[in-house]
């Protein structure tokens, strides 16, 4: 969602903010903004658009201060425009504030200071937070002011605020977004994200929801919304500021798709043995006896980790013998699901931070359930509120379309059913040893699959103008075709659907001519033929096939005609095929998008986190 940055310390403010709000580009935005107070004075410069238009208003008439905070908006309440972008100031111009989320009873809110003669500028519902906080103004700091306008807001949001009548304070509140604090060398910062302080400071603190942070120039103090003062100590972050860069390629996307084979090689790395056959994964901190008294999982997540979550029930069903569903964490919550202490809710997210996902694994735990997060952000609110985590390892994802973050969760579900099958029985050690050794050598696989990205250009070139996709699969690999189609839609805005192959012919089918692109995946398993025989149906409705198979495989070659594309692939296990046939996808989205001249790296409409339901 929103991106924010804040700033107390001895270094120039202006470039420390820009280059936090470029470094937060990522998450995507219609609008950005900043506020600076200098000598008692707050002066604030927004613009619609890219961030490039705020840096050209400053360069036009520079601005300094001695504390301030910037924004970038992704438009809920309100336009696009510069009247609507942050920060946004109370009725006598002396508090600032930046938002993420919803403030859910703004209107009712608005209509009563409105009535008190408060006169409003925006569409927003941010507006409404300093205009109460100026109402709540006792002259007893600005941190006591907002504690008592947070008695009268609902929501979920994240908040920093400044006063030019409380100096050099900045105040943040955490409800639901994520808000991180980041401890320096005198300096003091507050993101929404950690890559926007990444280069200043590795120490930082993820705020806890129903929390406050009071940012001075001598530290920083915690404290709950009902005032108490809590102790929080900061996480390290090990992250590499430059892997955050696009490193040469590009666009951020490409260069995560390149990076899979690391990635993956990090999920794995010490995690495995092939000489005993056994799976360690100390942070899950749920003991083997635990897990044999478990007799369902719960898979809970959202977009692309929903769709790894699918492919995680097969993996799971498939080597522990053990019972799994999955659900959106969008729509968990509204019904009444079947939970006890014997179900494993695992909650699959990135940044763990998803609203909706949040909300799911809190239903499940309200009903008893045991907790597990897979993630890739360390100290986010998941990994805080399960029991144990499975990190990914993936290092930081910038692009808002998810590739390495997703192929490292279908590698962490499968180092989770192969636990799974040894503290159940369900393999012996030898068989745990032939998926370890598989495991081992996917780095190089993947390798080999990125040789494949030339021939998926030529592909893109050819069908980039294209209006409408489907994807086909069938067995593990259909929830692949769900995500390739969802590549596809994120980042090119081609309409495309995917589906079981096996259900083509219940519906699909009508839309097929020969302006309809399949992409089938026909990997060499026990479902080929099947995968065979729907393409054959495509090929005789005159669509045009995008076919991906393994490689030595001759049989896909003699049926495809000249109209139509292969692409190989290296083979591996039936179980880590998904893995494989997630990068030419990714490829093929990738070329299209930049063929159709798409902004890649932060799609339209599009947030990489979605913190607010």
């Amino acid at each position: 969602m929103c991106g924010i940055i804040g700033y107390i310390g001895p270094k120039p403010l202006v470039p420390i903010i820009l280059d936090g709000l470029r470094r937060l580009e990522y998450r995507g935005y219609d609008s950005a903004g900043i506020a600076v107070v200098h000598d008692g004075q707050i002066e604030i410069r927004r613009s619609a658009g890219k961030l490039i238009n705020l840096e050209t208003s400053i360069q036009a008439k520079p601005l300094v201060g001695e504390y301030g905070l910037g924004h970038t908006r992704w438009a809920t309440h309100g336009r696009p425009s510069e009247e609507n972008a942050h920060p946004h100031r109370d009725g006598s111009g002396r508090i600032v504030v930046v938002h993420n989320g919803i403030i859910e009873n703004y209107l009712e809110i608005k209509r009563e200071l409105v009535a008190e003669g408060h006169q409003f500028e925006s569409e927003t519902d941010t507006e409404v937070v300093a205009h109460l906080v100026q109402k709540e103004w006792r002259n007893d700091g600005l941190e006591n002011a907002v504690l008592r306008a947070m008695k009268r807001v609902r929501g979920l949001f994240a908040l920093v605020l400044l006063s030019a009548d409380d100096p050099r304070k900045l105040v943040t509140v955490r409800n639901g977004p994520p808000i991180v604090v980041g401890i320096g060398d005198g300096e003091y910062f507050v993101a929404s994200d950690v890559p926007a302080i990444l280069s200043h400071t590795r120490e930082v603190v993820f705020m806890e929801d129903h929390e406050m942070a009071v940012l001075t120039p001598s530290g920083v103090v915690f404290m709950t919304l009902e005032g108490k003062v809590v102790e929080r100590k900061p996480t390290r972050v090990t992250w590499d500021p430059i892997s955050a860069e696009k490193a040469g390629y590009k666009h951020f996307m490409l260069k995560e798709i390149f990076e899979q084979p690391h990635a993956v090689r990090d999920t794995v790395l010490g995690r495995a043995s092939l000489d005993s056959g056994q799976i360690f994964l100390d942070e899950m901190a749920i003991s083997d006896g635990d897990l044999r008294g478990i007799d369902k999982i719960t898979l809970l997540a959202c977009g692309t980790s929903w769709h790894a979550a699918l492919v995680g029930k097969f993996m799971i069903e498939e080597l522990a013998k053990l019972s799994v569903e999955v659900d959106y964490g969008s729509e968990y919550r509204y019904r009444n699901p079947i939970v006890n202490s014997t179900t494993l809710a695992v909650a699959i997210t990135q940044s763990g931070e998803t609203a909706d996902t949040l909300a799911a694994l809190r239903e499940a735990k309200g009903k008893g359930a045991r907790s597990l997060a897979i993630c890739n952000v360390v100290g986010s609110m998941a990994t805080r509120e399960c029991e144990g985590t499975i990190y990914t390892h993936a290092g930081p994802e910038i692009g808002v379309a998810s590739t390495k973050a997703f192929t490292t969760q279908l590698v962490a579900l499968y180092l989770f059913a192969l636990k799974l099958a040894e503290v159940r029985g369900t393999l012996t050690k030898d068989e745990r040893c032939t998926h370890i050794e598989a495991l081992m050598q996917l780095p190089q696989v993947l390798e080999d699959t990125l040789k494949s990205a030339k021939r998926l250009e030529e592909i893109a070139n050819r069908f980039h103008s294209r209006s409408d996709f489907l994807y086909l699969g069938r067995g593990i690999n259909y929830p692949i075709a769900l995500e390739g189609a969802l590549k596809l839609k994120e980042i090119s805005y081609i309409h495309a659907e995917g589906y079981p192959a096996g259900e083509m012919k219940h519906g699909p089918i009508a839309l097929i001519d020969e302006k309809m692109p399949v992409v089938a995946l026909a990997t060499h398993d026990h479902v080929f033929e099947k995968m065979l025989g729907n393409i054959q149906e495509v090929k005789a409705r005159g669509g045009a096939i995008i076919a991906f198979t393994t490689v030595g495989d001759t049989t896909l070659t003699e049926v495809l005609g000249s109209a139509d594309s292969l692409v190989t692939v290296p083979a591996t296990s039936p179980l880590l095929m998904p893995v494989v046939l997630s990068i030419p996808l990714q490829l093929l989205s990738y070329y299209i998008a930049v063929r159709r001249g798409c902004d890649v790296d932060q799609p339209r409409n599009l947030a990489k986190s979605v913190t607010v339901e």
